[in-house]
């Protein structure tokens, strides 16, 4: 028999794996077992899909995969996760990727166009993710669905910068419920601003009058436009343009074949067709993981390392993917998907007898807060039971609903186990090594059966259960009372294995279902449930209370639902209806009001991020999207596992002969210097004698590919001696362990005198703790990094708020001059802070590899190692005492403010002095003292986050706040209006409040929201409602805007128009996901009187604009802006004369008069204009362009170098001819060190050999060596 087995195998064993991708045929060579679906994409150029998490819980690396369904005889398109999906489990499947479907250059697709259109891209790099959930959901759809299937498509994909609003705007159009004109029109095809009806289609003046302009129709598009399928078919799905990709006809007619495929590391994938072709293999291999989507093994793989050297994938195996519908119950298939199983138990549900259903309905309404779409589409049922996750969703409610499952071993034989038995222990089940679950058994509902389920997660989409619950009861008249005939009670998150709470089960069994037994029940389950005080998961008190009030709400719903039958006394009180009620949120709808006030062609117009058609169609590129040439290499770095230990060996044996290894880099290779850091070098680039936190970075491996590079790192072996630790802010306190220099003091009026002069009638004290919070910018860091001339230059492109500080990091490491060093920044998935720092410091690892052995070398951080090294936002302690009236007015605040650190400065020092800043909000107190300290402690160093501290101090004030209205029986809201600051109020920081506009918003607000009105609502609503609850609060707020370091408010920006009237722009800020980029390309465009279109703005580089401060402090579009706008009025002002002479009709005409004229004059400039600016803001006040260079040039300014990097060359024009020389030179001579090198260049080339002799005394400011700088030039 096994041998006429192998015979069929080999029969059926297909010669070649064929996967199409974007409508081609690709051939999947055999070795390729170890790539995901996304590595594979990434390889052959669709950047398009990008890796968020890795993990399947992001989204942005979604991509549609089409299959024929031979149970249902169509073809099937679903939504799913590049990241987790095996390359070769879509072997015979057409993929499609944003690329796909629309682009730049041949036409965006309806769903693309009307993202990009409605404002919700921001970053970018969710934006395919999102393209791609929407896609897969009309293709899927034979009619246009409604705006609740919309929303839950979207459930697994997160946003971080957008928001959620523009992108279900966006995506409304094609709701079913939309009463919007639903045509294939689009902006070029509309000449007129005419309101089109929606009910006929044509023009009329059932609609708004509005101004007949482009931007109105735009706006009329983009909220009122909708688009409606124009054909659909079972094989291609709904079609919305005639672009669309068909299914591959090839796989309609092959013929689905087994697979045994290898790939690196020893890895073998096969894909059996038939049962026993599974079996067999389980007999062969009985070690090896059965997958169906990987979303379990995937993560254990990817995250924790583990290695499974045999994947079977028995997704295709029939009789492992059947439901059946039988009289006891369905019959459903261990392999059956998720969101197939929520098909068919919708349809049962319908048309079943509603009593059958409860355990169905619990079923669907359980899966519908599991994980996205996304993973429903791929996970099995039976891949959720066998891993046997005590946090399962699932898995308490087959066991309390009865479920069995049936087990079959590799000969064949077949045994059933009921569900409340099958799971063992932690991550253990009742199957043996020759054993697979093959189906489970559901059976239908008996009457007056209830089956509930219950879930508590910290948020309601997406996310895993912190306790989770099924509960299941059937009731039955005797002795005229409602008694439990049978029950069953099942957690998940309470133990290492779904609980049965078997005697709280039993004791329902037989009594009456009233409140004793409500009550009496609550008291045995607070026995049987235990949960220890050091319990995995943590939260040990919420995680109990759960379950009673998990237990609390059964007995209500139960109650409800039998409400009206005959002799069941037990009502649920009006009050108490809110807990029986499933949570229902109603589908987002929204109104924007804006007043349009242009200025100049651009300025003032609601424009859509003039990246976001290259965003939605994933042409846009970041970091990692970057092409590597041939000899690149990947890096991966060598973390500390210990908070503080010596280093006392390091092993480096197992990572050298690890596959595709290159080198490993210690401290001892670091060229330069080996300390770092933004403010004081207080960091070890590579640790040396001593790890102060787990995740410090200890050295840096690279190797062929990115697997490789961990791989070996993770073979490095470190010996440690462990040391103590400081592990909280209150260790730091006890232990005095605080950064040098950072302690601050900020002080008004006498506190100590207020408190014991009498005028307090209160003195209340408190603490308060603010946790920190983990950085989650969509796009990980990463750094391309690579050497020119055989290192005598290095270059890199970087995801980073900074670049130069990569320049000057990277530069100190290798021991180069930074004009050595250039970086590059195109854009980047988002920052808030986390980058601004932190990421310098990966950039100067990869650098030591890429200079020492000069190749390319990459660095892309795993999201799990992000969020471990990269630092988070400070947590804080406060410790306030607070003296005040009666009345509730504030006298004196005392507070001592401290933050964590980490373990190296970083900016915690600027956090700290921000959130001392921001200790009051908005509140005048006469008599305040703040004393700060930054806590030394062993976690990784702690680094900016958006609000940069003070969201921390104004939390702590307002904590206060609540606490006095608490005192003094008054609203929060009565307290914060009698002590708001007013306009000339001296802060404790010494700053006088001007042009207060705090009152008058408070009010307008409070008018405009109708606060008073909705309190009294919320009051009512609280009182006639025992459970649910609602709140309503208003919170003033006050934040400063630019950085505290004056010097660094300042921009610099460069310039330059071409010949044929376009502009290019290049600045020092980074476009990440703000809008940046498109600000400055309006004020330019504003400016030289162009269309937007004109205006390009290039890679942030440190080669165009240097020393440019961090893309930070609410600062980048007025500093940046202005430098641009700056530059534009020279190049105008320079124009000026040839303007003036003729009435050009157009920016265009009058740039080739003037090259006309420069060509006959001889220019010393060049025939674009180049205009380089640098304007500067101080902390109160902006100052005039002109008077800010002449502070720069007087040498007032407290920077350095930054004026000579930005100074004009000429702001006239000048002959090439001595005399006008001897001028531009007198002209200049008083301020000559403000010349650069480069400007200096830039002039003598005009010189003849006499001229420049003349001239030596120009070059005085050249370092060093005046003379080797002539030979230089």
């Amino acid at each position: 028999m096994g041998s006429m087995m192998k015979e069929e195998r080999i029969d059926e064993e297909s010669k070649e794996a064929i996967l199409y991708v974007n409508g081609v045929r690709r051939v999947l060579p055999d070795g390729f077992a170890h790539l995901t679906l996304l590595e594979y994409l990434r390889e052959i150029g669709l950047t398009g899909t990008k890796l968020g998490c890795g993990e399947g819980g992001c989204g942005a690396c979604t991509v549609m995969v089409s299959f024929f369904d031979q149970n249902l005889k169509k073809c099937v398109h679903r939504a799913v996760n590049a990241c987790l999906a095996p390359l070769y489990s879509v072997e015979g499947m057409h993929v499609i990727t944003v690329e796909g479907i629309g682009n730049r250059k041949a036409g965006l697709h309806p769903i693309q166009e009307s993202l990009a259109r409605s404002h919700g891209s921001q970053c970018g790099f969710c934006t395919p993710g999102f393209v791609m959930s929407m896609y897969a959901l009309l293709r899927s759809s034979k009619e246009q669905p409604t705006e609740e299937q919309i929303e839950e498509s979207l459930a697994g994909n997160l946003c971080r910068c957008t928001g959620y609003r523009p992108i279900v705007d966006a995506f409304r159009v094609f709701a079913k419920t939309n009463n919007a004109l639903y045509t294939n029109t689009s902006l070029q095809d509309i000449n007129t601003g005419e309101f089109i009806c929606p009910s006929t289609g044509k023009p009329c003046s059932c609609g708004p009058k509005a101004e007949n302009s482009e931007e109105t129709i735009k706006q009329n598009l983009s909220n009122d436009c909708g688009w409606k399928p124009f054909s659909y078919n079972e094989t291609d799905g709904t079609t919305y343009t005639s672009k669309e990709l068909i299914f591959p006809p090839e796989l309609l007619l092959r013929k689905l074949t087994y697979l045994s495929l290898s790939g690196s590391n020893g890895r073998k994938w096969y894909r059996p067709i038939k049962l026993q072709h599974l079996l067999d293999l389980k007999a062969r291999f009985p070690d090896a993981r059965l997958v169906v989507g990987n979303t379990e093994v995937g993560i254990e793989v990817r995250l924790k390392g583990i290695h499974y050297p045999i994947l079977i994938s028995v997704a295709d195996v029939p009789e492992l993917n059947h439901i059946s519908v039988e009289d006891d119950g369905l019959e459903i298939g261990a392999g059956v998907k998720l969101s197939q199983l929520v098909d068919v138990l919708k349809k049962v549900r319908n048309n079943r007898p509603e009593y059958e259903t409860s355990s169905c309905r619990a079923l669907i309404e359980q899966i519908k807060w599991f994980a996205g779409t996304q993973i429903r589409n791929v996970a099995s049922v039976g891949g959720n039971i066998c891993t046997a996750s005590p946090i399962s969703d699932l898995n308490p409610l087959w066991m309390a609903t009865g479920a069995k499952f049936r087990i079959i071993d590799c000969k064949g034989n077949v045994r059933t186990c009921l569900a409340k038995n099958f799971f063992r222990g932690y991550r253990k089940v009742d199957l043996t090594s020759s054993e697979i679950l093959l189906s489970v058994s559901l059976p239908w509902n008996k009457p007056f059966e209830f089956v509930k389920e219950f879930k508590q997660s910290h948020r309601r989409d997406d996310d895993i259960a912190i306790v989770n619950a099924g509960m299941r009861v059937c009731l039955e008249e005797k002795d005229k009372k409602w008694v439990v005939s049978d029950a069953l009670i099942v957690y998940g998150g309470v133990a290492p294995l779904s609980f049965a709470a078997s005697k709280t089960s039993d004791f329902l069994i037989g009594k009456s279902w009233n409140k004793e037994l409500l009550q009496d029940s609550l008291k045995i389950l607070e026995k049987e449930i235990v949960l220890k005080e050091d319990a995995p998961g943590g939260m040990v008190e919420f995680r109990k209370s759960l379950t009673f009030s998990f237990f609390f709400k059964f007995f209500l719903w139960v109650c409800h639902q039998m409400d009206g039958q005959p002799l069941f006394l037990e009502k649920v009180p009006a009050s108490h209806i809110s807990a029986v009620d499933s949570s229902l949120r109603p589908s987002v709808s929204s109104v924007q009001d804006f007043e349009i006030r242009r200025h100049g062609t651009s300025v003032g117009s609601p424009e859509v991020h003039i990246s976001s058609r290259l965003q939605v169609s994933g042409e846009a590129e970041y970091t990692d999207d970057a092409p590597m040439p041939p000899n690149s290499l990947h890096a991966a770095l060598i973390l500390s596992k210990k908070p503080h230990a010596r280093i006392l060996s390091i092993d480096d044996l197992g990572a050298r002969s690890s596959p595709g290894f290159a080198g490993i880099f210690l401290a001892k290779d670091v060229p330069g210097n080996n300390m770092i850091g933004p403010v004081i070098h207080d960091e070890e680039l590579f640790a040396t004698e001593f790890v102060t936190s787990v995740g410090q970075v200890i050295g840096v491996v690279v190797a062929d590919t990115h697997e490789n590079a961990k791989l070996a790192a993770r073979k490095v072996h470190v010996e440690y001696e462990e040391l103590p630790a400081v592990l909280s802010i209150e260790d730091a306190i006890q232990a005095n362990s605080y950064h040098p220099n950072t302690e601050r003091c900020m002080t008004k009026g006498d506190v100590e005198l207020c408190f014991q002069s009498g005028q307090c009638d209160s003195i209340i004290e408190g603490e308060v703790r603010v946790g920190g919070q983990e950085h989650f910018y969509l796009e990980p860091h990463g750094t391309f990094i690579w050497t020119v001339d055989s290192g005598n230059e290095v270059h890199m492109i970087s995801s980073t708020q900074a670049p130069q500080k990569h320049q000057k990091y990277v530069a100190h490491v290798l021991g180069l001059p930074m004009s050595k060093v250039v970086c590059k920044t195109k854009r980047i998935g988002g920052g808030f802070g986390g980058k601004e720092t932190r990421s310098a410091m990966l950039a100067s690892a990869a650098a030591v590899p890429s200079y020492l052995l000069d190749r390319p070398v990459k660095i892309i951080l795993d999201r799990d190692i992000d969020m471990m090294i990269m630092g988070q936002r400070h947590s804080f302690l406060g410790k306030y005492k607070v003296g005040f009236t009666n009345a509730g007015k504030v006298l004196a605040l005392d507070l001592h403010i401290y933050n964590n650190a980490g373990n190296s400065l970083d900016l915690s020092a600027a956090v700290l002095e921000r959130s001392m800043f921001h200790s009051h909000n908005v509140y005048e107190i006469p008599n305040v003292r703040v004393n700060g300290k930054a806590c030394f402690t062993n976690f990784p160093s702690n680094t900016a986050f958006r609000g940069f501290g003070g969201p921390q101090g104004m939390l702590i004030a307002e904590n206060w706040i609540e606490r006095i209205a608490v005192e003094v029986n008054k609203s929060p809201e009565e307290i914060k209006e009698m002590n708001f600051i007013s306009e000339g109020s001296v802060l404790h920081y010494g700053q006088k409040v001007e042009d207060c506009t705090l009152g008058r918003l408070w009010d307008e607000l409070k008018s405009s929201c109708d606060f008073i009105n909705a309190q009294n609502e919320v009051e009512t609503f609280n009182c006639h409602n025992r459970w649910k609850k609602r709140g309503i609060a208003m919170v003033p707020t006050k934040f400063g805007i630019a950085f505290t370091f004056k010097s660094m408010n300042q921009a610099g920006a460069l310039v330059q128009v071409y010949t044929d009237g376009t502009v290019l722009v290049t600045h020092g800020g980074v476009e990440m996901g703000q809008g940046l980029h498109t600000k400055v390309a309006q004020i330019a465009a504003s400016s030289f009187n162009i269309p937007l279109s004109a205006v390009f703005i290039s890679d942030t580089s440190t080669d165009k604009v240097p020393n440019a401060s961090p893309t930070a402090a609410s600062a980048s579009s007025d500093m940046y802006g202005a430098a641009v706008l700056d530059a534009c009025e020279q190049i105008k002002a320079r124009m000026e004369p040839i303007a003036s002479k003729s009435n050009f009709s157009s920016f265009e005409e009058e740039l080739k008069d003037k090259e006309k004229e420069s060509k006959a004059q001889q220019y010393i400039l060049p025939v674009w204009c180049e205009a380089p600016a640098r304007f500067r803001r101080s902390s109160d006040k902006v100052l005039e362009h002109r008077e800010a260079r002449k502070q720069l040039l007087r040498g007032e300014s407290s920077l350095m170098g930054t004026s000579q990097s930005n100074y004009p060359l000429d702001n006239g024009k000048y002959n090439a001819d001595k005399g006008l020389q001897e001028t531009f030179i007198s002209k200049r001579k008083e301020d000559h060190a403000a010349l650069t090198e480069g400007h200096v260049v830039a002039l003598i080339q005009k010189m003849g050999p006499d001229l420049i002799k003349e001239q030596l005394g120009l070059l005085g400011h050249l370092k060093n060596n005046k003379e080797s700088g002539m030979k230089e030039v």
